[in-house]
């Protein structure tokens, strides 16, 4: 099997767990890639692994799986690795659970034996494309979670006019807005509001971050939509993020919104349920009084 590795730094006291995790790689794999940012990592940390070579971002080589070590946003950065190529990624959690990230990572071993058997299913998730003439953001303008435009600076709010297939929704004065996938239903749209949908469902959520009118509520739409947005602010620039990716454009800009014509492909268990990780990440269910 051809493996590529992703992750984010770890401490010292994390490193003989990490350095079994290796192992395992190192004996059942036929190739290993790194990131060029985990590569130097693991030098930082003197971990040796007999890779193939390292790649950056948008230039993943031929690979089977893609590893990533760390937690939801090792997973959401290591997208930008993989771009279009659609390669099954394995997210494994060394922290607590994650939404994205699900295997822990005291069951590694098992899982990557069941991996190797083909013993796993495919959750293709949707991602959100940013079109912009000033092409913002490069060969990375895809989000799994959320676009989000946010005003700079603490002063004003901005106010955002909205566009569902070039009719007019309405004019959001508010601190931001985010345009969420179903996955990035349980992220930033969550704590603004937002409702949450399971990742299969063919819907963009559009949520205000802090609204002026108290009559305005998030709004569910088909992904199929072409979501305009055109912004005023006070300031020069706003703020607009790819999931954690931010850059700062000039306020004129005009947004546009789409599904990407290509799809996440997360790797999980048989057993997996989007369900049961809501009811663990949420605590749904459990009695806290005492």
């Amino acid at each position: 099997m051809r493996v590529a590795l992703h992750g984010k730094n770890f401490s010292e006291q994390s490193s003989p767990v990490m350095k079994s995790i290796f192992d395992l790689v190192i004996r059942y794999s036929s190739k290993i890639f790194l990131t060029d940012r985990y590569a130097k990592v693991l030098s930082y940390r003197q971990i040796q692994l007999p890779a193939s070579g390292t790649f950056s971002r948008g230039h993943l080589p031929e690979v089977d799986v893609v590893i990533t070590l760390g937690g939801d946003g090792t997973l959401l950065d290591t997208l930008t690795y993989i771009g279009n190529r659609e390669t099954p990624i394995l997210g494994i959690n060394t922290g607590r659970l994650g939404f994205l990230a699900t295997i822990p990572i005291q069951k590694f071993a098992e899982t990557f034996r069941r991996v190797q058997e083909g013993e796993y299913k495919i959750d293709r998730r949707s991602l959100i494309s940013l079109q912009t003439k000033e092409g913002f953001f490069n060969r990375q303008n895809f989000a799994l979670n959320e676009f989000t435009v946010t005003k700079k600076d603490s002063s004003s709010m901005i106010t955002v006019r909205a566009f569902i297939d070039n009719e007019y929704v309405n004019s959001y004065w508010a601190d931001g807005l985010i345009v969420s996938t179903p996955t990035g239903s349980t992220g930033y749209s969550m704590s603004c509001g937002g409702p949450l949908m399971h990742p299969g469902t063919g819907n963009f959520i559009i949520t205000p971050v802090s609204p002026h009118h108290l009559n305005v509520r998030p709004m569910i739409v088909p992904d199929s939509s072409i979501v305009k947005l055109e912004i005023e602010s006070r300031s020069r620039n706003v703020l607009i993020s790819l999931d954690s990716r931010s850059q700062s454009i000039p306020y004129q800009t005009e947004i546009i919104l789409q599904k990407e014509k290509f799809d996440a492909h997360l790797i999980h268990m048989p057993d997996y349920s989007f369900y049961d990780t809501l009811r663990h990440k949420l605590n749904w269910g459990m009695d806290l009084r005492n």
